[in-house]
């Protein structure tokens, strides 16, 4: 699959890589998101150096590195190196003799550290001395999110404070998913999102199977030899501290838990302690907290958790308790199971997205009453829910959205229905909905003809599937 996206990215690591001083980078992200083949793109483009690192011995490790040292820096390799400080002077000498600047990427850099302690206090005394003084530009990568944070926010840690560029690399956003595919319009690459999200290994292994969502997710995921049929127990078993102890969190939410009382009853434990746990999910970008619009971030009382990426949300409402039936089942099993929740897991990724999209919205679709904030859902009690809410960034508009599914264009009859429903709904009883500009929008993926607005007393404005996934690249 050719490179995608990924520009302002690689705007920070060539200005990292430009820095006449040299300097540090922490790069990190999920497994399959997407670093290597970035960083590969950077080195190619610089003519830098990637290297990846193991679970060989400590000894081991230095040999192979010194070998990837040896294609810039020659005769590199022929020197025995005893421990990472000897390694590295000598690498800050002899690339200050030859005028090589990097960049040096050290990609899965966890299992360095896992096999050798003290080399975060050695990368320090690197980085503060050697290598600034060799001008050389170092980048430090690796899929264990949370050691990688670690070197960055932690203070305790020899690298804090130390990286000129810090970047956590992010799922592809949406809009690329229907390139990526070569798909022909935005119900299939909304029904493609739903299952792999942003992922670039899973839409590269989706490629080949062309078109047919379902013949896609049958073979790679749902079939008990895919690829991907395990995937989520591999991501946490695959994190430095494994994250396997998390999985009956993950258990709990994908069934329908999204209450914290919930979440802690369905899995025997007391709420009070899943604080931490929850919170490390999130940022492993597994979970998502969610909490009503016009909530404080530090709020609770209200929060729900769901399962916040499209894959885990597939894998853990069809796959995980399902796997006794899908191995002992056949083409069949699988097909009844996928016809079963396919549905709401697509109308779940539309509503997601059509959230996502409202703050990158340009003017020409809904006016001048923006740019927006980011929006959310609203419920409180039994009170109407609205699907989209956000405010303008003035604060002078509020955005009242209603989200629809269908792979069928919506006809001017079933946009007249959900824009009556939207306007009979009201406005959210809440001081912030006082006194603003109201802008009502219904979003749909497809129309069967092309108009801007449905009938009734007030203007309801439509977004589509089309101007959705064109805001989100």
């Amino acid at each position: 699959m050719r490179f995608l996206d990924r520009e302002a990215e690689m705007r920070r690591l060539v200005n990292l890589g430009a820095q006449e001083a040299g300097g540090l980078g922490l790069i990190w992200g999920r497994r399959r998101v997407g670093k290597t083949r970035l960083l590969l793109e950077w080195v190619q483009r610089s003519g830098g150096l990637y290297t990846v690192a193991d679970q060989s011995a400590e000894a081991v490790q230095r040999r192979y590195f010194a070998e990837a040292i040896s294609s810039v820096i020659e005769g590199f390799a022929q020197a025995e190196y005893p421990d990472w400080r000897s390694l590295l002077g000598a690498l800050a000498r002899q690339a200050r003799q030859s005028g090589w600047r990097g960049p040096l990427v050290i990609d899965e850099l966890p299992y360095l550290v896992a096999a050798s302690p003290a080399l975060p206090s050695v990368l320090q005394g690197f980085v503060d001395h050697e290598a600034r003084q060799a001008g050389l530009c170092l980048a430090l990568a690796g899929s264990s999110q949370h050691m990688m944070q670690g070197f960055q926010l932690d203070r305790s840690s020899p690298l804090f404070g130390r990286a000129t560029e810090a970047l956590s690399l992010l799922p592809l956003p949406a809009g690329f998913v229907g390139e990526a595919l070569d798909l022909t319009g935005p119900v299939q690459a909304v029904r493609a999102w739903a299952m792999w999200g942003g992922i670039p290994r899973y839409w590269e292994l989706a490629a080949p199977l062309g078109s047919d969502a379902f013949a896609a997710v049958d073979t790679l995921v749902l079939d008990p030899g895919g690829p991907l049929h395990l995937e989520p127990d591999r991501l946490l078993v695959e994190e430095l501290p494994p994250a396997t102890a998390l999985r009956p969190l993950l258990d709990a939410v994908g069934s329908g838990s999204h209450r914290l009382s919930e979440i802690a009853a369905r899995i025997g434990g007391s709420a009070t302690s899943l604080a931490r746990p929850l919170l490390r999910l999130q940022e492993l970008g597994l979970l998502a907290r969610e909490q009503p619009f016009g909530d404080p971030e530090r709020g609770g009382k209200r929060s729900l958790y769901r399962i916040g990426d499209p894959f885990a949300r597939m894998w853990f409402r069809v796959v995980a308790p399902h796997r006794a039936a899908l191995a002992a089942g056949g083409p069949a099993t699988r097909t009844a199971l996928w016809q079963r929740h396919s549905g709401r897991l697509v109308a779940e990724a539309w509503e997601d997205l059509s959230r996502a999209c409202v703050p990158r919205l340009p003017e020409t679709v809904l006016g001048a009453a923006g740019p927006w904030g980011p929006a959310r859902r609203y419920w409180k009690g039994n009170g109407p829910e609205w699907d989209v809410v956000a405010a303008s960034v003035d604060g002078k508009a509020l955005l009242l959205g209603e989200v629809k599914w269908s792979e069928q264009p919506f006809s001017e009859a079933g946009l007249d229905e959900a824009g009556r429903g939207l306007l009979a709904k009201g406005l959210p009883r809440e001081s912030w909905a006082e006194g603003k500009r109201l802008v009502h929008v219904v979003f749909v993926p497809l129309l069967r003809r092309v108009h801007r607005h449905t009938t009734g007393h007030r203007a309801v404005q439509i977004v589509t599937g089309t101007e959705v996934l064109a805001a989100l690249r």
